[in-house]
């Protein structure tokens, strides 16, 4: 006789589409914004099951977006790739209208780029734990979200090089250590030791491990290794799991006391933590590297997205003289 209960109603829209979101090993962040998307459909068509729905009503949501939330771009087509998941994997339709479904164009933006000594101005007026992973992002060229998530085991001071794990596009790439920020961060490991050790005798050193490695490896949570490197100042609930540990720390905080110290320094441009992913690229090309090694190190798929970073470091219209200042 089946243990299963025949009886029992079948899960909830939303709860099936975060299962296979988990499945599909989707980031939490990435989860909580296609459900609040798919949420967002069904109420804008007065509660209606997507499967009574279609290619219209996908096309005049996320017109209303555009036109009435007048969100970016890039915000539309989050909401498409949402809507898009749902009709596929979770729904299981292959319908003709979804291939149809035109995505709304980018904008073709250079980044800001912040000059060698506007870089030196900012990163002065940043210290503490803020001030050494401001450095690292400028001296690695990682993301922010790489640098929140770096864990212990992937710094190899010996070597001086990180391994950036599961970047974008859930790709594994190693770019440099710079020299400068051995010693700090040797500091900081051993404050890190410290904390960790208060963790382990509390009983809450335990971390998330992608993938249910925690089932693979069932030690390997409360590992040295697979701690954080910047850890959150307290405790929380892990939204999945239930469990209360330490998480990594909070990106909101780097972004402020980045805006913080760029009010400070008086720069008149709009640098994010992301600038300096930029500038390191910049500058590195500015340095007279090769590309393809930039493209390597901040593991651009394509050395198309690399390029852009030429047109920044051409001065005044392509390098060309004005004739005014002939």
């Amino acid at each position: 006789m089946s243990s299963v209960d025949s009886s029992a109603p079948p899960p909830k829209l939303l709860d099936q589409v975060r299962d296979k979101l988990r499945v599909k090993h989707y980031s939490i962040r990435t989860e909580a914004q296609y459900v609040q998307w798919i949420r967002r459909f069904i109420l804008f068509h007065d509660k209606r099951h997507p499967r009574d729905m279609g290619g219209s009503e996908v096309e005049a949501f996320l017109t209303d977006l555009a036109v009435a939330g007048r969100v970016a771009a890039s915000t539309q087509n989050q909401a498409l790739s949402a809507l898009l998941f749902l009709y596929r994997d979770v729904l299981g339709l292959d319908l003709p209208w979804l291939d149809k479904v035109v995505r709304a164009k980018q904008p073709q933006r250079l980044p800001v780029v912040l000059t060698k000594s506007e870089i030196m101005a900012l990163l002065d007026r940043m210290n503490g734990l803020h001030g050494l992973m401001a450095r690292l992002l400028y001296g690695t060229g990682m993301r922010l979200m790489e640098c929140v998530r770096l864990r212990i085991k992937d710094v190899d001071f010996e070597r001086t090089e990180i391994v950036v794990r599961d970047g974008k596009g859930a790709k594994d790439r190693v770019t440099m250590l710079p020299r400068s920020l051995v010693a700090p961060l040797q500091d900081h490991w051993r404050w890190r030791r410290q904390c960790y050790e208060d963790d382990l005798a509390r009983g809450k050193a335990s971390v998330y491990l992608p993938y249910a490695l925690d089932r693979k490896y069932p030690n390997a949570e409360t590992d040295w290794a697979w701690q954080y490197a910047f850890p959150a100042a307290g405790y929380s609930i892990d939204p999945r799991s239930g469990v209360e540990r330490r998480h990594h720390l909070d990106e909101k905080g780097l972004q402020r006391a980045v805006k913080r110290a760029l009010q400070a320094s008086g720069i008149a441009k709009l640098a994010t933590p992301h600038t300096f992913r930029h500038s390191f690229a910049t500058h590195l090309l500015q340095s007279g590297y090769d590309i393809r090694t930039v493209q390597e190190l901040l593991g651009h798929a394509d050395v198309a997205t690399t390029m852009i970073y030429t047109h920044v470091l051409n001065r005044g219209g392509r390098g060309v003289t004005s004739p005014l200042d002939n």
